[in-house]
């Protein structure tokens, strides 16, 4: 009988570059449980990656090994995870894989070194599950590409946003051609100065290690366009500046806990009075030195604050996207110009609509994994031309990043051979797109110049998505 190993090598076969087909589908549960290593032991991949699989899914996967080079916070991580006495930990990825044979390895790690684990995974003939973004740059990218072709594995990456039941309604609807023929998209989000100040206290504040904020956090959008658009980016042009956070040069080395302006400044961060956190990383910065409550303006700080992008896609649907860091409240629009009409739809814009949550509060309950929160209902508006407007509302939770959490694990875990009507399962080449766009946009800024996404890997856009 086949081995559950050798069986998704079996199945992983699909050529690189096209959208993933799940490397657990069909996976026989009755040769044992799925074996899972856990690279990266931050709160993402704690959190969402490993405490809620094993306590969601436990009967039907074990973590076999967790690697974090932090040796205190793999230990705490273990603890925190609850995987149990028979995973072992390490702090050497070699280590692990010489004397591991997992079925799938989650990738977690800082977005700069994700190409170093996905292609040694690979290398070893395992199927290999990424946080976002697939990396940071083009170069990588490459690298990831020709490696999953080579040893004919399988990467999917983590993209929750898609599953989310209010972001299908609307691919729903552009997939029924409810506005005729799409031509334009405007999209706008904002993140508020709890949200997004954070990224720029963390390692996401340098782009050596996030490649700037249109690659760790503009995947997702960048992500959702794609796939809602439903063909390749072609062309970008881009502007950007670091305008509000950074620049001050007396706070390189600062942190919220020792500096002397943290009784008057706004953004102070007591990490001491956050108990996962404090455990998490302060616990252990004498191994790597890693500070999770930097000054946010310090000078070592140099990713954008606000941006805005312009993509024309392969199949001549025109984008206008922009990102702010320091809104007042957090939120998003999105509105699609068609032939016969427009779809209008946002999320926790206050003025249009009562938000329950406060602006300090909103990550966290967008986080939240426990699933018991209220269904609200949602609107979406569909604008014929010549035609009253249609509101549908779309029932939504917050938590679980509107519910897309929840859904995209039980496709992976539970349901690996349900019908994916939506596309909602994400490989190589959407992660590829996803982070080229934002590559691109880097260098637009950068060079004051659109820039051709197909001269950036081997990718050719196309004007459908390859599906």
């Amino acid at each position: 009988m086949q081995n559950r190993r050798s069986f998704l090598a079996t199945i992983g076969t699909i050529a690189a570059g096209a959208v993933v087909s799940n490397p657990l589908k069909a996976a026989v549960l009755a040769q044992g449980k799925l074996k899972m290593v856990l690279v990266g032991t931050g709160i993402r991949g704690n959190s969402f990656w490993g405490k809620r699989l094993v306590d969601e899914y436990g009967d039907i996967l074990e973590f076999v090994a967790l690697v974090d080079s932090n040796p205190g916070r793999v230990k705490y991580a273990a603890e925190y995870i609850g995987v149990g006495e028979k995973c072992k930990t390490y702090t050497n990825f070699d280590d692990m894989i010489s004397e591991q044979t997992p079925d799938l390895i989650m990738v977690t790690t800082p977005d700069a070194t994700h190409h170093q684990y996905i292609i040694k995974s690979l290398e070893n003939g395992v199927d290999v599950l990424t946080e976002k973004p697939l990396t940071t740059d083009e170069d990588k990218c490459q690298q990831i590409l020709d490696a999953e072709r080579k040893y004919k594995r399988k990467v999917i990456v983590g993209f929750n946003y898609r599953w989310s039941p209010y972001n299908t309604k609307i691919k729903e609807l552009l997939m029924e051609g409810a506005i005729g023929k799409l031509v334009s998209v405007d999209f706008t989000w904002m993140l508020n100065t709890s949200h997004g100040a954070s990224y720029f206290r963390r390692w996401h504040g340098q782009r050596e290690w996030s490649g700037t904020l249109l690659i760790h956090k503009s995947t997702h959008h960048f992500d959702l366009l794609n796939w809602w658009i439903d063909s390749d980016p072609d062309e970008v042009y881009a502007t950007g500046d670091l305008e509000f956070y950074g620049n001050r040069p007396e706070k390189s080395g600062v942190n919220c806990r020792n500096c002397d302006e943290k009784g008057t400044c706004p953004f102070f961060y007591d990490i001491t009075k956050r108990r996962t956190e404090y455990n998490l990383y302060v616990k252990h910065e004498q191994h790597d030195g890693y500070i999770r409550d930097s000054c946010l303006f310090r000078p070592e700080i140099n990713i954008y604050d606000k941006m805005n992008v312009n993509v024309k896609y392969a199949n001549n649907v025109h984008l206008n996207y922009m990102l702010t860091t320091y809104s007042p409240w957090e939120g998003w629009r999105v509105a699609f110009n068609g032939t016969e009409g427009r779809i209008e739809a946002f999320l926790d814009v206050p003025y249009l609509e009562q938000v329950h949550v406060s602006q300090e509060d909103m990550h966290k309950a967008e986080m939240d994994q426990r699933g018991n929160q209220q269904l609200q209902q949602k609107p979406i508006i569909l604008h014929k031309l010549w035609g009253e407007q249609e509101i549908i509302n779309v029932g939504y939770s917050r938590g679980g990043h509107g519910g897309g959490d929840k859904r995209l694990h039980d496709h992976l875990f539970r349901t690996p051979n349900a019908e994916d009507e939506y596309q909602h399962l994400a490989g190589t080449r959407d992660g590829a797109m996803s982070i080229l766009v934002g590559t691109a946009a880097r260098k637009s800024i950068e060079a004051g110049q659109p820039i051709k996404v197909g001269t950036l890997t081997t990718l050719i856009p196309r004007a459908k998505r390859l599906v």
